[in-house]
């Protein structure tokens, strides 16, 4: 395994570092610093960005030939991390700790070490990773932001307030959908220059905004949650093709939850974020979407066509039809006869 050491501060001396350990160039673009890793080494890129207030940004998008470990090192309190794998998995530990650290897909830490104590990165070889990590330069970030860490969670109050790494910390979860819809925001940006310095810094604090919030639910019952993980996606999927499959016998919407092994806010809430519309209304647009195609397709009758969409009451059939195309089954199957 190659094992190369970087000072952790600041993010251009982190680029410049690993530059030399590969003996590659590196370039700087309006204060953000990018090396493109060479065909001996792998593929890929990794960006290092340093906004004012002790924030900064860290993006590292790269497949190794072989496995890697980069040791942030400084004789000085290391930064406050807030790390989020887009893709493959990356791991993490403690420059004083043996123990390892596995951030999966989807997946974020929050890391801060203790005293001068480093961090250890290490990547897999042959395997592409996309990760970015918020770097926080706690003394300086509590000058800025004093008045709003003091409103935080107190133990994230605590994790700010601690320039003097005192204690480590270590947190792991799955990021919310919203931190993924702004880690795809930042890829997908293609501007550069002043416009990507002010992107960028925009879309730090709206991650770290979101992780706060966040961090919050996380802590509550799990019956209370509400934020959605991107990691939960496929279980929304899971039900909206069991819905669609099922549609005469479709479960009640806390055994659909249950199916899912969601809450009802997060099934909810994901059906909100994927289809804009409640489990019920969706329920029934599929429902009637169904009517629609048997109306024209086949010769069922009404009350048949009712049964085969899961619903008792022909009246109330024919009144939420009615509603959403503005006539009546019977004589929408006779318009389309005649045409």
């Amino acid at each position: 395994m190659n094992s190369i050491q970087v000072n952790s501060l600041p993010l251009k001396d982190v680029i410049r570092d690993i530059a030399e350990v590969f003996d590659i160039p590196y370039s700087e673009n309006c204060g953000e610093y990018l090396l493109q890793l060479p065909p001996s080494v792998g593929e890929g890129s990794i960006r290092g960005i340093n906004f004012e207030g002790g924030l900064g940004l860290l993006q590292y998008d790269c497949l190794f030939n072989e496995d890697l470990e980069i040791h942030f090192v400084v004789n000085n309190v290391h930064p406050l991390k807030f790390l989020y794998t887009v893709s493959g998995i990356l791991h993490h530990r403690f420059e004083n700790e043996d123990d390892l650290h596995e951030i999966k897909q989807y997946q974020n830490a929050i890391v801060a070490s203790s005293k001068q104590n480093g961090h250890v990165l290490r990547f897999k070889a042959g395997e592409t990773i996309k990760v970015n990590s918020l770097e926080i330069d706690r003394e300086k970030f509590q000058t800025k932001m004093e008045c709003d860490i003091n409103s935080l969670d107190e133990e994230l109050e605590q994790l700010f307030k601690d320039i003097t790494a005192s204690g480590s910390f270590y947190y792991n979860g799955n990021y919310s959908l919203n931190i993924s819809g702004i880690l795809d925001e930042m890829t997908g940006f293609a501007a550069e220059n002043f416009m990507r310095k002010l992107f960028l810094e925009g879309m730090a604090y709206q991650i770290l905004t979101h992780q706060i919030l966040q961090y919050q639910d996380d802590r509550m019952d799990e019956g209370s949650r509400t934020l959605l993980r991107s990691s939960e996606l496929k279980q929304i999927h899971h039900i909206s093709n069991l819905i669609e499959n099922n549609i005469s016998q479709i479960p009640t919407v806390e055994n659909l939850a249950r199916e899912a092994g969601l809450n009802i806010n997060k099934l909810q809430e994901g059906f909100k974020k994927l289809y804009g519309s409640t489990v019920n209304n969706y329920v029934q647009k599929k429902r009637l979407d169904t009517a629609y195609s048997l109306l024209i397709q086949t010769d069922l009758s009404i009350s048949e066509i009712v049964n085969a969409i899961g619903l008792s009451s022909k009246s109330y059939f024919s009144k939420i039809f009615k509603e959403k195309y503005d006539i009546s089954p019977s004589h929408f199957r006779k318009k389309h006869q005649n045409k």
